[in-house]
């Protein structure tokens, strides 16, 4: 199954009750079994990482102290933990195990699953801990499928899943979960785990400094990536007869390994929106950076180039009119160009967007006339505005005492209106005091007081 750290067998029953065949079994698999099985924790406290949750007075050490088992989602990137926790709630509550892979699975494994508790319940009266690692590849229908079961108490429901469970998950279920978000390794964790597994399992190897510091960086606050790292370069050491790993060592045995980057998970669009931020709080070193790990991690720099437009006339807008172009040139250059001698023109409209002065209010005022005018009624055209293409349309009064601005002083026919009745004054779009703003700031301020003028004089339209 696809899993997290430590991803389990399809265990259906505590350890504890496992016959003297199964325990027999158990040391020739063992001797076989992946690294990362082998290196399982057995107890909370042997948990690397998420002391947020696990550590002394957190929840999820609360709960178990407190034998309270409940229904969870484990919301967190890949190889942090969330597996090993489901599997350890299972033993400390002495429940059986089953687990459900969403991206193998169906309905039918569902109500095998629910066959299996009800077994179980009619057998020992225990609850059946259920285990679903990438819930949210279930569609809504199979989600839906496991909320009786859960609320009659058949399943504890323990979903998994790497994407925001805001989004992913159905309401029903996840009003019946506590939702737990986990964290990457931090890099001194990674390397508490990585002196764990030298000395459990390679005690005659050792590593440099540095080589260390290249399995930390490789494993990117992934537990399993580490594990995976560490067996395949302690494994080819062994062969060589080599006793002490470098980080020339490392980068001869290892696989090109990119920086964890889900094109269609919550760490992209994370990333996507700090770099949007770091543009809108004109800080151009942290928008460049934000940009070369998105691009290191395999982004489309056309998704990019899309996202730079879409900065420069939410945050920038009149304040700059040259952000808009520049960014759309941006794009242009890297069409022709591709990678790598594109990207540097993404970055230039990058720097620029963040050094450049910054206007919300086209964007603010643009949201809040859709917002008003989805509430509003639908409020006629004014006569003297209306097209009046026909005899008819004239005889009726469209265009009629409609005044042509260019004929006037200043081509401003001052005092006119042309919102509807009743709307007569409202305002939207307020010019920030940054940029090109101030001047069209000031030329507005211009043009009501020549409104106000005319009106006072009795020039203007009245209705």
């Amino acid at each position: 199954m696809s899993g997290d750290l430590f991803d389990g067998m399809y265990d259906t029953a505590p350890a504890e009750e496992k016959t003297s065949s199964e325990k027999g079994n158990d040391a020739p698999k063992a001797a076989f079994a992946p690294l990362a099985e082998r290196m399982r924790p057995k107890t909370l406290d042997e948990v690397v990482g998420q002391q947020h949750l696990i550590g002394p007075g957190a929840p999820l050490r609360v709960a178990f102290e407190n034998h309270r088992p409940h229904s969870m989602i484990l919301w967190g990137p890949p190889g942090v933990g969330k597996t090993t926790l489901a599997r350890l709630m299972a033993d400390a509550f002495d429940l059986p195990f089953l687990s459900i892979s969403a991206v193998l699975g169906g309905l039918k494994d569902i109500r095998e699953a629910v066959d299996f508790a009800k077994a179980e319940r009619k057998a020992t009266g225990r609850p059946t801990l259920l285990f679903v690692d990438e819930v949210h590849r279930f569609n809504k229908s199979q989600q839906d499928a496991f909320l009786p079961h859960v609320e009659s108490g058949l399943f504890i429901f323990v979903g998994a899943t790497t994407e925001n469970p805001s989004f992913e998950v159905v309401s029903a279920l996840l009003s019946r979960a506590t939702v737990y978000q986990l964290e990457s390794l931090k890099p001194e964790e990674s390397r508490t785990l990585l002196d764990r597994v030298m000395t459990r399992e390679f005690p005659t190897l050792k590593l440099t400094e540095e080589a260390v510091e290249v399995i930390v960086g490789l494993s990117d606050g992934d537990a399993r990536r580490l594990l995976n790292a560490v067996d395949v370069a302690c494994t080819m050491a062994k062969e060589r007869r080599v006793e002490e790993i470098t980080a020339e060592f490392l980068r001869k045995t290892l696989p090109a390994t990119l920086r964890r980057f889900d094109k269609g998970g919550d760490n992209f669009y994370d990333q996507i929106s700090a770099m949007h931020k770091s543009v809108r709080g004109s800080d151009p070193d942290a928008a460049l950076y934000w940009m070369c790990r998105m691009l290191d991690g395999g982004a489309d720099p056309r998704y990019i180039a899309r996202r730079v437009i879409r900065m420069a006339i939410e945050d920038i807008s009149l304040a700059d009119p040259r952000a808009t172009q520049l960014a759309v040139e941006a794009a242009e250059i890297y069409e022709r160009l591709g990678s790598p001698e594109g990207e540097l023109a993404l970055a230039q409209a990058v720097v620029y967007l963040a050094a450049a002065p910054k206007s919300n209010a086209v964007y603010t005022a643009y949201n809040a006339i859709r917002s008003f005018v989805k509430k509003d009624g639908s409020r006629p055209v004014p006569l003297y505005i209306r097209n009046a293409p026909t005899k008819l349309m004239k005889e009726l009064g469209y265009h009629e005492g409609y005044r042509y601005a260019h004929d006037e002083p200043g081509a401003f026919a001052a005092g006119e209106i042309y919102l509807p009745e009743g709307l007569e004054d409202q305002r939207w779009y307020f010019p920030t005091d940054r940029g090109l703003e101030i001047k069209i700031g000031d030329k507005l301020a211009r043009l009501r007081a020549l409104n106000e003028e005319a009106r006072r004089q009795g020039k203007g339209r009245k209705r």
